[in-house]
């Protein structure tokens, strides 16, 4: 569990979906194969919920809700895949896919920690260093010039300046434990969702990464033989992002009057015109599902360029950050000692 969400974190799921395709591969009832994971898995929460998901079935629960029942801890695209595959008969399918799925967002996930570790450590030392120097700058000069100031102490000026930071980790933590209770009332989750939406270069990632999930997720659901204003529906859920979620179900009443799955999109703010003729193509062939899947791949491959865009574009934020505060030293430095020179005289 995060400390923002109840979810089961990322590298949990991870093993968990991949012990879950490979023992069902095996033809290992899932009754034992809830059991094994609730014996082998090293998360103690995970382990607690792989135990209460076993409990159910055995009392006549099936998979569906015997994973509904978890779903403050389940991501809710586990819980509806879960529900299509045991309802369309492809467990097999849907577990492989979901470990495919989880592996890819953490890979993804890793990408992005790695890309931005060297602009945070650069972020990070231009705050404590150009403080540092500022504070030092402004002190060594009033000893100088300013007979009021008194002679420069080194120590007592590291005393100051160690209360300095204090003070600002003070209100960084501060803002934190504000983000966490608002994330567990589910203010932060609009919040967020409102920049990252449509704030650039978030929201190009934002969306692009919501569009892939809905569209596999309806891929799977079409496949599993649910009405397509259900998968519609249930495959809205798993965007994570209310106001995209919101847009696409506005297909759904063109869906429910008849209307083609292209004439409902017809209306979306965020379906880029190759989805469009992908979804045309797919109801035109006959072969939906396949097209949505393309739909997916496309939109993934098209956020994982945005990623590598919006990395660009931290990296040189942090870049000129740093150069700004290295200026504000130099020209703190001369301006303080500019100013000294002129009172003194």
């Amino acid at each position: 569990m995060g400390i923002l969400s109840s979810e089961l974190p990322m590298k949990s799921m991870v093993p968990l979906c991949r012990q879950l395709a490979t023992a069902y591969d095996a033809g290992i009832p899932l009754v034992q194969t809830f059991d094994l994971l609730q014996r082998e898995m090293k998360d103690p929460r995970v382990r607690a919920v792989m135990g209460r998901i076993r409990d159910r079935i055995k009392s006549g629960a099936t998979l569906a809700e015997a994973a509904r029942a978890e779903s403050k801890y389940l991501p809710n695209y586990v819980v509806e895949v879960l529900a299509a595959g045991e309802v369309g008969g492809k467990l097999d399918v849907m577990f492989r896919d979901l470990a495919a799925y989880f592996e890819d967002r953490l890979a993804m996930r890793r990408q992005i920690i790695a890309s931005l570790a060297y602009p945070a450590f650069v972020l990070c030392t231009a705050w404590f260093m150009g403080t540092f120097a500022i504070r030092m700058i402004r002190q060594v000069i009033a000893s100088v010039f300013e007979t009021r100031g008194g002679a420069f102490s080194f120590v007592d000026y590291i005393y100051g300046y160690l209360w300095f930071q204090g003070k600002a980790m003070a209100i960084v933590a501060i803002i934190v434990a504000i983000a966490i209770i608002l994330a567990r009332m589910g203010v932060l989750k609009w919040i967020w969702a409102a920049v990252a939406t449509h704030v650039w270069p978030f929201a190009p990632v934002t969306k692009r990464f919501g569009l892939a999930r809905f569209f596999r997720s309806m891929s799977l659901l079409i496949g599993a033989g649910l009405p397509i204003h259900r998968c519609i529906e249930r495959s809205a859920a798993v965007v994570n992002n209310p106001y995209i979620e919101r847009d696409l179900l506005k297909a759904i009443p063109g869906v429910m009057q008849g209307r083609t799955l292209t004439e409902s999109f017809a209306g979306s703010r965020y379906l880029l015109p190759t989805a469009y003729e992908m979804l045309h193509v797919g109801e035109e062939t006959g072969s939906l599902e396949l097209q949505l899947r393309k739909v997916s791949q496309f939109f993934l491959e098209e956020a994982s360029h945005a990623v590598a865009m919006a990395l660009k574009v931290l990296s040189a934020a942090a870049i000129i950050v740093v150069g700004c505060v290295v200026g504000y030293v130099v020209i703190s430095f001369y301006g303080s000692y500019l100013g000294a020179i002129t009172n003194a005289f």
